[in-house]
Order: structure tokens, then sequence, then C-alpha cells
């Protein structure tokens, strides 16, 4: 691993040593004003969760948020400099008496301890960069899109990470990156650092073969929590009728630490635990008609367990995931997804996905001996999603999104609690709403 870390770092500073000569997007700088971008994304927000499982209380959220996006150009010259802002201001809507979800934070301020959901918050930082040639280093607050670490943008606003991030695009169709960082702030932390973060260092690389052809690599270690790994090939073949065939394979392996957070494992031996989660796919495309089937594996001595070692909310880039993620320990799970866009009936921008996922074979274990496995568990999921996207004047790319699941599982995989583990949401029925209004300033 560490030789891993190493090579990817040499390539970063030879690229970047060898290339300044000839063009490169440093020297297209036109300016640190001249090339600025301004944005403020005005997000509704309301997730509900109406539980099934009889153990779990129900959650409800809503909440309006700003997002803001300051980003500076780069000046001119060999070497270029920039910064930038990013950050959110937001406030409830309704009093929000059962929120949860890292929808929105909360604070204990009840006599018996419960908590209470926070009227108005802010939150965000700055972040500074520079760039010789095509390879780029930032520092500061940052939103990774890495699937080892993936911050979560599927809540009221995003989460946010802290440490130095280089990016290079010296060699063609091969982007290489690298990072480490030192603090971690989820959607619904006021801190900055509300995860205490040690140290999560990065790196990997994505290569674009040809036009069909694509695959990428990427690690992170948290110091004391885990090693992972990630590798996924895309392959897209065109046919006839202006159709189109989709093949992807993914995986994940992971190695937990002694300190880690997991739910999941077999094992009593607390410094053994690790888990490898595949999955392929196949999707076939055709004008507004697109369906896909895909089967995802587990294996190991605990279920993928992931976004509570500081590794990221949503690093889950695997195709069977919706509200669940059909990540139990050894599960395995099929899906069928078919999405159809509404365009040749004159609403452009108008798209609805539909899934079904089931998931079985999920060993679980006894709380009190982790390695005996007293059930193999089973859950399905009903998905649908309609979302409609303004296409043109002033209010283009506005979109309105409409998200619900219908979630059940065994009844020892619902029972977090008691005499028995498990990492399942738990029987469900989960709304989403989303209002996204995006304001260009400048």
């Amino acid at each position: 691993m560490l030789n891993a870390k190493k090579l990817t770092l040499a390539v970063l500073v030879q690229a970047a040593l060898i290339s300044t000569a000839v063009a490169s997007e440093q020297s297209e700088a036109k300016g640190f004003v001249e090339d600025a971008e301004g944005s403020v994304l005005f997000r509704t927000g309301y997730l509900n969760r109406d539980k099934k499982d009889g153990l779990t209380n129900d959650t409800s959220s809503a909440a309006q948020t700003a997002i803001i996006n300051l980003d500076s150009g780069f000046t001119k010259g060999i070497v270029g400099f920039g910064a930038g802002i990013i950050g959110d201001a937001s406030f409830k809507l309704g009093k929000n008496g059962h929120t949860g979800n890292q929808m929105i934070p909360t604070h204990e301020d009840n006599a018996d301890g419960t908590k209470d959901a926070y009227d108005h918050w802010a939150r965000g930082g700055a972040y500074v960069k520079a760039r010789i040639s095509n390879t780029t280093v930032t520092y500061g607050t940052q939103v990774s899109e890495l699937p080892v670490m993936a911050s979560n943008t599927a809540r009221l606003v995003p989460e946010y990470y802290t440490g130095v991030f280089i990016e290079s695009n010296e060699i063609k169709n091969l982007n290489l990156v690298a990072g480490k960082f030192t603090k971690n702030q989820w959607s619904d932390d006021i801190k900055s650092d509300g995860q205490n973060l040690d140290r999560a260092i990065i790196w990997g690389a994505k290569y674009k073969f040809n036009d069909q052809l694509s695959s990428s690599y990427y690690g992170l270690d948290v110091k004391d929590k885990l090693e992972r790994h990630y590798a996924d090939v895309n392959f897209t073949q065109g046919l006839k009728d202006d159709a189109s065939l989709t093949l992807g394979f993914v995986g994940y392996h992971t190695d937990w630490d002694e300190g880690a957070a997991t739910d999941s494992h077999t094992t009593n031996d607390l410094s053994n635990r690790q888990n490898s989660i595949w999955g392929v796919s196949a999707g076939y495309n055709k004008d507004v008609h697109n369906v896909m089937v895909a089967y995802q594996d587990n294996a190991g001595n605990t279920g993928y367990d992931y976004g509570y070692n500081a590794d990221g909310l949503q690093s889950i880039y695997v195709p069977n995931s919706y509200l669940s993620d059909f990540n139990g320990n050894d599960e395995k799970s099929v899906q069928l997804q078919y999405n159809y866009n509404f365009k040749n009936h004159n609403l452009p921008g108008l798209n609805w996905t539909t899934a079904f996922v089931y998931g079985w074979d999920i060993d679980i274990a006894s709380q009190t001996d982790r390695s005996k496995i007293i059930d193999q568990a089973e859950e399905h999921e009903f998905f649908n999603q309609l979302k409609y996207t303004v296409q043109t004047g002033p209010m283009k790319d506005t979109s309105l999104r409409l998200r619900h699941s219908y979630l059940r599982a065994s009844d020892t995989y619902n029972n977090a609690s008691g005499n028995y583990v498990s990492n399942a949401i738990g029987s469900t029925n989960e709304w989403r709403i989303w209002l996204d209004i995006p304001v260009k300033l400048f």
C-alpha cells in the first residue's frame, strides 16, 4: 500500500516537471478575476422515513438552504494561483421534532436528553489552489467525489473534507489524484471536524482507453480505521438503430483496523475484519428507453460498512444502491431497472426511473457471540423516482425530484438491537422531495 502511494505521488511530480514547456491548461489562464465563477444553489429538501420494523422511530426533516460556491481563476505565469469559498446557510421548515438521517444538525437542550433541531445554521470554508501545466494542488475545505471517500451530497447540504488534494492530467486520457485530509464534517455537523478525523490519505488513477472502454483504481488509508481499494471497468458498444449496450464491473475491498466502527461482522477478532463487495451490470439504451440488470455480491466476515470511519457517507459506487445498499454480510442481490425519458411526449427534461432489487443469504450474527450465525436473512426494495429539469429560459437547470422507496427485510435483519447485530436500514417507506434552483452569479 505504501509503495502504491509513493508511486502515485512520484508520477504526479514527474508529470508536472516534464510538461511545463508544452501547451497546457495553465498556459491558457486568463487571470484571477477573468476566469472566476460564482454560483448559489437554492435547495428545498424533505426526507421522511416511516419505519416498519417496530423498533426504530420514524424520522421527518424539512429545510431550506443556499449552497455557495465562489471560485477564482488562476493568475497568469508558469505557476498560477487562485482561491475560493464553499459553504451553506440553512434554516429548518417547521418544528422538525423527529429529524434525523444526516439532514439537520441537532443539539441536546431538553431535560430528558432528547435532541432538538437547530433553527438555522451555517457551515463552510475557504481554499487556495496552485496550478503548473495541467496539475493542480488545492488546500482547504473541499467536497470529495472519489468512490473510496465520497462526500455525501444526497442530503440538504454536502459533506466537507479539509486537506490537500492533487489532480494531474499531464498524460492524455490519464487522470491521477492524491491527497491527505485531516477534517471531516458530515452534512448535519456544525463543527468542521465533527467526525474527529486524524488522517486520511487517498490516491488513484482513471484511464480512458478509447471512446468505448475506461477503467479506474482508487485507494484510501484512514489512520487507525481502515484501508480500502476500489476498481471499475466500463465498456459501451454502439448497436444498430442508434441503440447501445453498456457493461460495467465495480468492486471494493476493505480491511478494518481494530479501532474502526463496524456493525455487521461475524467474527470476535476485531483486528481481522474484511469485506469484498463487487457488482456487474448490463444496460440497453434505445431512444427514450433504458433497461439495466445487475448482480451484486459480498464476501468476508462483515458487510460493506462505510461512512462511519470518516470515509465518506456516499462511498458506495455499486449498482444495487438505492435506500438500501444491499451490502449486508455475505449478501447477494439482483436488480432490474427501467428508465423512461418523456421527450417524445413534448416533455423534455422529465424522466422516470423504477427498479426492483432482491437480496438474500445475509449472515445475521448473535450479539453475544459474533462468530455464531443465527439466520440467513433477506431484503427487497421497490424504488421509483420522477425528476423534471427545466431545459430553457431564466429557470434553466432548475429541477424537482420526487423519490419513493418501499423496503422490507427479515425480522432478524430489522433488529438492530437486542440479541442481534445488523447494518440494515430496516423495513421502511421513504419519501424524498428535492427542489433545486441554481443561480449563476458570474
